[in-house]
């Protein structure tokens, strides 16, 4: 069982619609494991190695090593140790804070996420000592997750991990993109961009990616850029954050505007590198998997969208708008139904704030559209299971959750100004918890309409 606290979910509001919607979100979330895909994707045959499409002879193979980081590195890298065992020479994965699950041949760090810290910054420098010593007859296997932009720091330049850290407060802030923010980092960072795969060469790198970016393609410290310096610049003047970020960020972007040996590696530079990707997961695969299990419920089944984004509360909004017209109209799908939409919603901060995270607001947002309702229920879960700097996945309201709120002497529209959502659904028994999921593929939002 994924969710953990599901009983106290169902002891109120609309119990059918709840139990359907968390059914679809379990099922969903079991879909992308990253150990179970690991497992399927990796495997020893005839003495060859064979990773997805691609065979590997092991007895040409001198050493394996294992490297990576993300909220999803571990089952990956768990999943490797029990296919290669001993075969694994050497191997360290950044992972989130909190993550107290240990492996054999490879170490696990806990490091800071999304703000990074120095525990991130010295796993990234001993996962620099093996690109340096992988040699050609090596394989190394990069594991990158949701997450690794931040797990895995390495400031350029002048740049201080205290000024890489400033720079990620201000975006986190700002409501950018996660795309937006990693094109920043890929550019005050000395491994991003796919500058890690120019350290490991001449050894073989098979990146195996979790992807949680709207555009689904491999990236990383070992997979190609398509952005620029020129993009990461706009991104901050964009935000207002030009003349607000520390002065050693400013001056290496502007060296690198003009310095095109500092650009990040494009496809065109891959050509000669020996990398595979193998893309194990992505936010697609979550959404057709929860619309296969509503069809086998019985219920009509769109998947609206894998891209969504926007502030959060604002999204929860449209979400809740398109609901009460499917409710009320039938359109643009018949109920009873359950309508997908995945992607990544973000929380524009600007003065003090209570906790929360976008699945907690969006849900929030969305109460506030649907109060009265009887058939509807809108639940929305960060797939890694902490949603923003809080210890729940997301949360789940319905037609009764406004009226129950004000029986508590809840304030919805106070807690969404303060982005306090934390407080309100854990005192309305709201708040889904699942602990570590062993997957990252961005957001998952679920509307139920029962008939």
């Amino acid at each position: 069982m994924i969710i953990k606290n599901k009983d106290e979910l169902l002891s109120h509001g609309n119990v059918r619609g709840r139990e359907i919607t968390l059914d679809v979100i379990e099922h969903a979330i079991k879909a992308v494991n990253g150990y179970e895909l690991t497992k399927k994707t990796v495997y020893i045959k005839d003495k060859k190695l064979v990773i997805g499409s691609f065979e590997y002879d092991l007895s040409e193979i001198r050493d394996i090593y294992v490297i990576g980081g993300g909220k999803a590195t571990y089952p990956i890298a768990r999943a490797l140790e029990e296919i290669l065992g001993d075969k694994i020479t050497q191997g360290i994965i950044n992972v989130k804070k909190g993550e107290k699950r240990r492996l054999k041949y490879v170490k696990v760090v806990e490091a800071g996420h999304p703000v990074p810290d120095r525990a991130g910054l010295e796993g990234v420098k001993e996962m620099l000592e093996i690109a340096e010593k992988a040699g050609e007859r090596d394989l190394v296997f990069c594991i990158i997750t949701g997450g690794a932009s931040a797990l895995m720091p390495y400031p350029a330049g002048n740049i201080s991990l205290e000024d890489l850290i400033e720079v990620t407060d201000l975006l986190l802030k700002s409501g950018a993109s996660i795309d937006e923010i990693n094109t920043v980092r890929n550019h005050i960072e000395e491994i991003k961009g796919g500058k890690l795969a120019k350290l490991i060469y001449p050894a073989q790198i098979v990146n195996l990616i979790i992807i949680d970016e709207i555009p689904y393609q491999p990236w990383g410290p070992t997979a190609p850029d398509k952005t620029t310096f020129k993009d990461a610049m706009y991104v901050l003047k964009k935000y207002d954050l030009w003349d607000k970020v520390p002065r050693s960020v400013r001056d290496y972007l502007m060296k690198g505007l003009n310095d095109p040996g500092l650009e990040t590696l494009k496809p065109r530079d891959f050509e000669n590198l020996r990398v595979h990707h193998v893309l194990l997961a992505h936010n697609t695969n979550l959404c057709e998997a929860a619309r296969r299990r509503a069809e086998e419920l019985g219920f009509n089944s769109l998947i609206l969208t894998t891209k969504l984004e926007g502030e959060s509360r604002e999204a929860g909004i449209v979400l809740a708008s398109i609901a009460r017209e499917v409710d009320e109209h039938g359109r643009p799908i018949k109920p009873p139904c359950i309508i997908i939409a995945g992607g990544e919603t973000t929380v524009t901060i600007k003065d003090l704030h209570g906790r929360g995270g976008p699945s907690q607001e969006l849900v929030l947002g969305a109460a506030l559209k649907i109060a009265g309702s009887e058939r509807i229920v809108i639940a929305s879960v960060d797939t890694d299971g902490t949603d923003g700097p809080t210890d729940v996945a997301g949360g789940i309201v319905d037609g009764y959750t406004v009226r129950r709120a004000r029986e508590l002497g809840l304030d919805i529209y106070e807690a969404l100004k303060k982005h306090n959502s934390y407080e309100v659904l854990m005192k309305l028994q709201d708040a889904i918890i699942t602990g570590p999921t062993d997957t990252n593929v961005m957001d998952l939002n679920i509307i139920t309409i029962t008939d």
